[in-house]
């Protein structure tokens, strides 16, 4: 397995991208690092603090499930922010627009005609194995041809110009809200930072959204689209994000309960009876979408949804069997679709892929276990993965296990020296690793990239592990214009 150039933890010291190897502060940080230095730490720390308060008490919070102790917790937020440059930025864009409109693209094929299959660029049981491949989605034609309207494209830096994308959330990708939160608290905390040093604001993304989901109505929409948020409930670990994004672009809050098929439109009860619904964001798993195509058992979805949208009298954003397209075993072949749809290499690389389900890809990942990350194909949010040099000798015999009796199951990659970015510590600024999520939404006519996006960072030093869920926190996202 080549790894072109990322960098392998402990091969080398993972690229801080606020100095270089002589401590000299890198030009995008310049700014800030002289706003900085006459910044008293003591006024750092209360600033801290200050902004944790207000993140409970806007109720920022996620919930997290099989703990043990207290289901509701607050994310972490660094006050440090990670900075992009203009012209780093601009080569993420390319890349990112590039690969979205191959998912697109792929997705299209795939419940369509199939030729990349029949191309032999990937093999027909990736598809005809793959849980989130939906048949009832087969000659389906989304309003506008739109699969993915929200995408979030995880990337990972292990160099100046080193970046990988990590994954693709082309499901219900999470995090915006703290996106646009985390740039509110930086603003209320820090106003003088964003009139000396030029920052692309991101607290349009909520207009940005209402305007990409009303563009993809469909034609059974009449006049003004009508757009719902359909929410499982408060008891989902990002219901404070579907709350909130319903609130922004003055959209209805719906659950399953709230919906119900009306004269072949789906409609949702109000005080002067049922209104239709054109637009659906939906923030419910394609299992629990409707109990008459899927799980009979769900009280979370609208029965009948299916045969509405199949008849074009509803668009369900992000579509459903979009889940396909963001399977870790899918994400291997990502450079070959990419390069099939839109005729030209990918711009952003993958990281290098083992494929369990092969045996020769088995066979090097159980000879190399404690220095790999394995990962679940359908796995998210940091669980049921091994991170091998951080794993005791009992997890890794543990994993073997799990690994050997289902291998088409887990994926590995090589564990990434990740870029650092300093947080705010007790002894001063320190490194830790961070990835990044920018968010992209998608309509008939164009793509939007939000000039940010939800930097993750690993809040233990050392930790590569940069999940909320696990423990990881927040920062602040800045890209700067160009001047």
């Amino acid at each position: 397995m080549c790894m072109r150039q990322a960098k392998l933890l402990g091969a080398c010291v993972a690229f801080n991208e606020m100095k270089d190897d002589t401590g000299a502060v890198r030009e995008p940080y310049e700014g800030y690092a002289q706003w900085f230095d006459g910044y008293a730490s003591a006024d750092l720390r209360r600033k801290a603090r200050e902004a944790e308060t207000f993140f409970r008490r806007t109720g920022i919070t996620f919930n997290v499930y099989g703990a043990s102790e207290a289901d509701e917790r607050l994310i972490p937020f660094d006050l440090v922010p990670r900075i992009i440059s203009a012209r780093e930025w601009a080569r993420l864009e390319r890349g990112i627009e590039q690969r979205v409109r191959a998912i697109n693209a792929f997705l299209h094929d795939l419940y369509h005609k199939q030729e990349i299959i029949r191309a032999g660029r990937i093999p027909l049981s990736l598809i005809e194995n793959n849980d989130a491949f939906l048949p009832q989605m087969i000659g389906v034609e989304p309003p506008g041809g739109v699969y993915t309207h929200v995408v979030g494209t995880d990337l990972v830096r292990t160099g100046e110009n080193e970046f990988f994308v990590l994954e693709d959330n082309a499901r219900t990708p999470s995090g915006v809200s703290y996106m646009i939160e985390n740039r509110e608290t930086m603003l209320r905390m820090f106003p003088e930072l964003f009139s000396r040093i030029p920052v692309h604001p991101v607290g349009d993304y909520p207009t940005n959204l209402r305007r990409a989901l009303t563009r993809s109505a469909p034609a059974a929409c009449h006049g003004r689209p009508t757009v719902a948020v359909l929410t499982p409930g408060v008891h989902n670990s990002a219901y404070f994000e579907h709350a909130f994004l319903a609130d922004q672009m003055g959209a209805e809050l719906v659950e399953g309960h709230d919906l119900r098929v009306v004269d072949g439109r789906v409609a949702m009860r109000t005080t002067q009876g049922f209104t239709p619904i054109d637009v659906i964001y939906r923030r419910v798993d394609d299992d629990f979408l409707d109990p008459l195509n899927f799980r009979p058992d769900s009280m979370l979805g609208v029965p009948g949804i299916m045969d509405i949208y199949r008849a074009g009298g509803i668009t369900i954003a992000n579509a459903p069997g979009t889940g396909v397209a963001d399977d870790k075993a899918v994400y291997s072949y990502m450079p070959e679709i990419v390069e099939f749809y839109t005729g030209k290499p990918p711009i952003l690389q993958n990281v290098p892929t083992w494929r369990c389900s092969e045996p020769d890809g088995l066979a090097y990942v159980l000879d190399h276990l404690g220095e790999l990350v394995v990962k679940e194909v359908h796995g998210s949010g940091g669980y049921g993965m091994l991170v091998g040099p951080a794993a005791s000798k009992a997890e890794i015999a543990a994993f073997r296990k799990k690994l050997t009796a289902r291998p088409a199951n887990y994926i590995a990659q090589p564990t990434l020296a990740l870029s650092t970015v300093p947080v705010l510590a007790r002894s001063g600024l320190a490194p830790r690793h961070v990835d990044l999520r920018p968010f992209v939404l998608v309509s008939p006519d164009r793509i939007d990239i939000t000039p940010g996006g939800l930097t993750r960072v690993a809040m233990k030093k050392g930790s590569l592990v940069v999940n909320s869920s696990q423990g990881g926190g927040t920062k602040d996202t800045w890209i700067l214009e160009d001047r």
